[in-house]
């Protein structure tokens, strides 16, 4: 489509050889990398300054990181890992670039969710289950977060002409579930024969990225191509705008002194 592509990730040498790996199918030239490591809020932070450092534009950013944990453990952020990663991480690096994302208007903003969300719980009482984790509902009320926060961001820039949206993919045989505990893995075995491969769940992904019938919509959650209804609380704003105070409190931002856009 002739965009200029920035891919992130934690190994040099993984990410160096997956930018090689597209370079080539995609017949173009260098795709550009940055190193970040998701549960580690230094980590976003210099991955969002040395993007500033290099560009001033960003039409399309996708948030797609994601990582689930047998047992409980928390980042060096105290943190609990499974929320740092696939919420607190998304929330920090799209606030730390929002200006520029808004510098680049017609843009769009896509935040990889799951089906898992409908059946997350968000209790800020015990938001990281320092009493019953389990791998499961650890990933569930993360990913119910990425709705909640898709849903509040777009409708803080319904004027300002950037889209955003959260899409389950489907179940894609990636490496996500290698931590899970060890007596998942044959079940995860066999049930990797049923699921999508990496570039179908990533054309999912992209429709919503490029498509030109996706340029307008915002604030939905989409599966296989078509806006679904996502569950009770992913639509309860009350909840979303807590989520989003809680989220600023835990990544140190202040709230936005400054009005949100308010023409489109």
């Amino acid at each position: 489509m002739g965009a200029s592509v920035r891919i992130v990730g934690r190994d040099p040498k993984r990410t160096g050889a997956a930018a090689t790996l597209i370079a080539e199918r995609a017949g173009v030239g260098a795709i550009e990398t940055f190193l970040c490591d998701f549960s580690s809020q230094a980590s976003i932070r210099a991955l969002a300054a040395e993007y500033r450092a290099r560009h001033d534009r960003l039409h399309v950013l996708v948030n797609n990181a994601g990582g689930v944990f047998d047992r409980r453990t928390v980042t060096v952020d105290g943190i609990e890992s499974t929320f740092a990663v696939n919420h607190i991480g998304y929330f920090l690096l799209t606030q730390l670039l929002l200006d520029i994302v808004l510098a680049s208007a017609p843009a769009r903003i896509v935040i990889v969710a799951s089906r898992g969300h409908y059946r997350g719980t968000m209790d800020f009482d015990d938001l990281g289950y320092e009493r019953g984790y389990g791998i499961m509902s650890a990933y569930q009320r993360s990913k119910l977060g990425n709705v909640l926060y898709a849903r509040a961001l777009a409708e803080r820039l319904r004027c300002a002409d950037v889209v955003v949206n959260a899409c389950h993919p489907g179940g894609v045989a990636t490496n996500i579930w290698t931590g899970a505990p060890a007596w998942a893995a044959p079940i995860l075995n066999v049930a990797k024969w049923f699921m999508l491969t990496p570039a179908q769940g990533a054309e999912r992904i992209t429709w919503l990225a490029a498509a030109d019938e996706t340029a307008t919509l915002t604030g939905g959650y989409f599966h296989d191509n078509q806006a679904k209804e996502p569950s009770a609380l992913a639509k309860d704003g009350a909840l979303g705008e807590r989520l989003w105070a809680e989220s600023e409190r835990l990544v140190g931002l202040q709230p936005a002194t400054e009005p949100w856009p308010t023409t489109r």
